[in-house]
């Protein structure tokens, strides 16, 4: 089979660092074209529209958007208006309403939609996945702390309305945490921390629980220095699990049980390959639902300005 012809829309950090290395070393890609306002790729043809791009390059089978989320529908049905496969970095948009609208879309031409969760293929998740599901979980806690002027310097449009503040890391842990466990959860309350000059939260305190009751806490922080936390910790009948590094080590009662190099991007240019020659779409929302609900049932608390 040929390889699949992507073009990329939104050449920034992630891109660079992610996307280009995970499709050069996947023979079932072929890089063909670029759309970005300021970034390129040397040797591919670059435009600074998609609209430019895909009127000048007709033979673009499918498309990954790696533009912020706020932007990213607009882009995507002009993508599948067109007849292009659609891979949406993460989160997939700034609305549920919008993915379902192009997961429709998508239904109705017979392509593929992927809505990716990158976190997801980390190491250890599905060996994490493996151990929940042997034994009896008591209580769940995610420690999801990072430093915001590291991660996200001088992102204005990250803490705009619509670009998630603290959930752009957050959500890393909630579609973790939506594909470990063995029953889904549901939010009871949450307190959500806003910089009086942002319009996006700094900070969240979440709680969730199960069916069974078993509690589910989740705390985000883009304050942290020194060590960043990404950690899912869980009290079970069989020890205490520790997920750690973002998913990439897994231990049992302070014990290794798992570790491996990152593979989070090669595996979801995997999946997507995969999905684009079946035939079918993959656009799981659990994550961004949760996201939602924190902020309809969260309350508000107004904290000091934050400036980078």
């Amino acid at each position: 089979m040929s390889p699949i012809n992507l073009a990329i829309v939104g050449v920034g950090k992630i891109v660079r660092d992610q996307h280009l290395p995970s499709i050069a070393k996947n023979p079932d890609f072929k890089l063909i074209a670029t759309a970005s306002r300021h970034g390129t790729v040397e040797g591919i043809p670059s435009f600074t529209s998609i609209e430019a791009m895909l009127d000048a390059v007709p033979a673009i089978d499918a498309v990954s958007l790696c533009m912020p989320p706020q932007y990213r529908y607009e882009a995507a049905h002009k993508a599948l208006s067109a007849g292009k496969h659609v891979f949406l970095e993460k989160p997939p948009g700034a609305t549920l309403s919008e993915v379902a609208d192009l997961e429709a879309l998508a239904a109705k031409k017979g392509l593929s939609l992927f809505a990716s969760w990158h976190s997801r293929y980390a190491a250890a998740v599905e060996a994490a996945k493996a151990f929940l599901a042997s034994t009896t979980i008591k209580s769940v806690h995610v420690i999801w702390k990072e430093d915001v002027r590291h991660w996200h310097p001088n992102q204005d449009w990250i803490w705009q309305a619509g670009g998630l503040g603290v959930f752009d890391p957050g959500i890393n842990a909630l579609s973790i945490v939506t594909h470990i466990l063995p029953k889904a959860i549901f939010l009871t309350g949450a307190t959500l921390e806003f910089p009086e000059n942002r319009d996006a939260p700094i900070a969240a305190d979440l709680h969730f629980k199960n069916s069974d009751d078993v509690p589910v806490r989740a705390e985000f922080d883009w304050r942290q220095t020194g060590k960043q936390s990404w950690d899912i910790i869980a009290e079970t009948a069989a020890g205490t699990m520790e997920l750690a590094e973002g998913g990439s080590k897994l231990s049992v009662n302070g014990e290794l049980k798992f570790s491996a190099p990152e593979e989070e991007y090669p595996q979801l240019y995997r999946r997507f390959a995969e999905i684009v020659k079946a035939g079918k779409s993959d656009v799981d929302l659990a994550p961004l639902r949760h996201v939602a609900d924190a902020f309809m049932l969260g309350k508000r608390k107004f904290v000091e300005a934050f400036h980078d």
